[in-house]
């Protein structure tokens, strides 16, 4: 009787209480949805319905954000406007690379600093986490200067190159999961012979897939948010990336508010099928991620 009291008093929350938590949970939510509800609804009605909107002092929030009638020609007018078909390819192109080439980098490099002891590796690990502290502001005329001089000025180079030397933060985030992972396995793969390269690409690679799909997945936000990187190196509009191409639409198009809220919806889709995708993955990344226990 004891047991079975025990084991219901840490029993899961009862239906109630669920319903509760999640009614809660969206409450909170709303502030941060509003937004986003904003943009789709704007990319469904027509410009003069938006000014119309703005200036009905009658109008509540709910009747503000219900287009009427739904415009849905803003999405095909916006890409008949301005080139989005190019601007998604080359961001997904960009996003490939550097998503392969910084989890790839940056794993060999976590192992490194993880798994082998060598001279020097404690202060060079120090050093590297110390250039976290650097704003990217501080680096960004001398980096420029530099793939200027090396005649990278107007390609893909500079924003692909530096993903295949690694990232600082990705490789802290994977050298503390690196050393988690119980040495025994590792030990006993050398006794038979296996050298680092073997026990990093069938041992640890394979455990490591939370931790990697998390670092691969930071990094395809980040490329595909870029906006700074392709407003330093790129002049040429057939080699505009989604966020530096809406940018465009904004300066030129500016009072299109509906085609432009309509491409913005269309960048944003994908973000939010991924996340909700790769959720559990990312999660159990972030959460099995910390210091040698």
């Amino acid at each position: 009787m004891t047991n079975s009291a025990g084991s219901s008093g840490g029993s899961a929350p009862t239906r109630v209480q669920k319903i509760l938590i999640y009614l809660t949970l969206s409450i909170i939510s709303i502030p941060a949805m509003l937004p986003l509800l904003w943009m789709v609804s704007t990319s469904l009605k027509a410009d003069g319905q938006i000014y119309a909107t703005a200036g009905a002092k009658e109008s509540s929030v709910l009747s503000g954000l219900i287009p009427s009638p739904v415009q849905w020609s803003n999405y095909s007018d916006a890409f008949k406007t301005v080139p989005f078909e190019g601007y998604v390819r080359n961001t997904l192109l960009l996003c490939l690379i550097t998503v392969l080439a910084v989890t790839a980098s940056s794993a060999i490099v976590a192992y490194g600093f993880a798994r082998i002891e060598f001279k020097g590796s404690k202060w060079l690990f120090g050093l590297m986490v110390a250039t976290m502290a650097l704003p990217g502001q501080v680096t960004m005329i001398p980096t420029f200067s530099m793939f200027r001089s090396l005649g990278w000025y107007g390609s893909y180079l500079p924003l692909v190159v530096p993903a295949f030397c690694g990232s600082a933060f990705y490789i802290f985030l994977l050298t503390q999961f690196f050393r988690k992972l119980p040495n025994e396995l590792a030990e006993s793969a050398r006794v038979d012979g296996a050298g680092e390269w073997m026990i990093f690409t069938r041992m640890i690679i394979p455990l490591s897939k939370p931790a990697l799909a998390t670092v691969a997945l930071f990094q395809f936000l980040g490329t595909w948010n870029d906006f700074l990187g392709p407003l330093l190196y790129i002049n040429d509009p057939d080699k505009y990336t989604l966020a530096y191409g809406l940018q465009q639409f904004l300066s030129s198009y500016g009072g299109r508010w509906s085609q432009l809220m309509a491409a913005a919806t269309v960048f944003t889709i994908p973000i939010i099928i991924l996340f909700f995708f790769a959720q559990k993955t990312f999660i159990q990344g972030i959460s099995t991620t910390g210091g040698r226990n």
